[in-house]
């Protein structure tokens, strides 16, 4: 099936209450930190009103998304989302409250709404066949990388060109709207409670432990990419400006990544294309800490990590949906949106004490060694008996493999 067919009305409209809502989240810790920097001790507070947001999104997600009814989601959708709303224009009407108080606002806004990206996505996969659910979650997948590409660019210039309130003020006017642009959508999906055959919501998604290590992996790895590449540029002679443009580069090769990888299928199981994609991201990130100077290599090979990137995060994303009952869909995709925000934050808190102690490049390295183990663990717990797997989901591995390879029933996806 081809994009232009899955490009319908409604699909349109989800994207742009997805955009609403998504938006808000990709501005929140720059957001925080340009809100109150001007403070004494400012940046101080303003990361740690940021790793608090964060904090909120890992404990609200799984919570949150295991409580979602799926004929049902919209109500609940919208109340997280207008909590949410009212949490980020708090912060923008009080700056200069108390930073407990600030703390309280910002973890508010990162859990109320932290169940969203879960519950859209099972939207999404509910509006278009079967057959078309790689091309659809290829779609959300650029729209994101998007929204990631654009919000630091506006949050710097809206609070540095006018006033640090505006970007928080925007994102909770933003989620406003996607609370209204819900009702644009279906109030739910179909599913039945009794496709779990009577299993807990927590047995069904413990199962699921391998793909959600994995994607806490793919994360931790362009966490490294991000954090340390200033570091690393100093350390290589290049001017720390660089590194938008080359950030720039890894997002440009991650949204050119998901499209490609939703043009076909693709040959072998999804979690034998995950291990391959996941190593040779690992060896782009590795190749990046011993490069030689110069702008142009850099940005080329990382480049190409961001088309791997977002083809291993595909594949997790339709592994879990393989292996999860519809039911229990979107609690997983909740769950994996906890699992690579925990990823994403380890990775950041273990180059920032490597970079206190070792070079930028061997920070690198160390960072790309503890995905690679994360990779190896979750790709061995994947490989088990074809039973077992089939008691969760129905299909096991012979269907996996029908479908990458026959472009059949191809939805694996976060």
């Amino acid at each position: 099936m081809s994009y232009r067919e899955v490009m319908t009305g409604d699909v349109v409209r989800w994207g742009a209450v997805a955009v609403a809502a998504r938006m808000p989240v990709a501005a929140a810790p720059l957001a925080l930190v340009f809100l109150v920097r001007e403070r004494p001790g400012g940046y101080a507070l303003g990361a740690v009103l940021a790793a608090v947001y964060v904090v909120g999104e890992i404990v609200g997600a799984p919570l949150l998304g295991m409580r979602m009814r799926p004929e049902r989601a919209r109500p609940q959708l919208a109340v997280g989302l207008a909590v949410g709303a009212l949490a980020f224009l708090a912060l923008g009407a009080l700056p200069h409250a108390h930073p407990g108080v600030l703390g309280t606002f910002a973890f508010v806004a990162g859990a109320a709404p932290a169940a969203a990206p879960g519950g859209l996505r099972a939207l999404l996969t509910g509006l278009i066949p079967e057959k078309a659910v790689a091309q659809a979650l290829s779609v959300e997948s650029m729209l994101t990388f998007a929204i990631w590409a654009v919000a630091p660019a506006a949050v710097t210039g809206l609070a540095l060109g006018a006033s640090p309130v505006l970007p928080p003020l925007l994102a909770g006017g933003l989620m406003a709207a996607s609370v209204a642009g819900l009702w644009l959508l279906p109030v739910g999906w179909h599913s039945d409670a009794d496709d779990r055959g009577g299993e807990s919501m927590v047995r069904i998604l413990a199962r699921a432990w391998p793909i959600f290590v994995t994607g806490a992996a793919s994360l931790s790895m362009l966490a490294l990419a991000e954090l340390v590449l200033p570091a690393l540029l100093e350390q290589r002679g290049i001017g720390v400006g660089w590194a938008g443009p080359l950030l720039a580069c890894l997002a440009v090769g991650s949204a050119t990544g998901s499209f490609v990888y939703g043009l076909r299928s693709w040959p072998g199981r999804l979690r034998t294309q995950s291990m391959v994609l996941m190593f040779a991201v690992s060896g782009c990130l590795a190749v990046v800490a011993v490069l030689p100077s110069g702008v142009g290599p850099l940005a080329a090979v990382l480049g190409v990590a961001g088309v791997l990137q977002a083809g291993a995060m595909l594949t997790r994303n339709l592994s879990l949906r393989e292996t999860l009952p519809p039911s229990a869909l979107a609690a997983g995709y909740s769950v994996m949106y906890a699992a690579v925000g925990a990823g994403y934050a380890a990775s950041g808190s273990l180059a920032g004490g490597l970079l206190s102690v070792v070079a930028p490049s061997t920070a690198i390295l160390a960072g790309v060694g503890l995905g690679v183990v994360l990779t190896v663990i979750g790709v061995l717990g994947e490989v088990r008996p074809a039973g077992r797997a089939g008691v969760v989901s129905g299909g096991g591995e012979g269907a996996e493999c029908a479908a990458v390879g026959g472009g059949g029933d191809a939805e694996r996806r976060l």
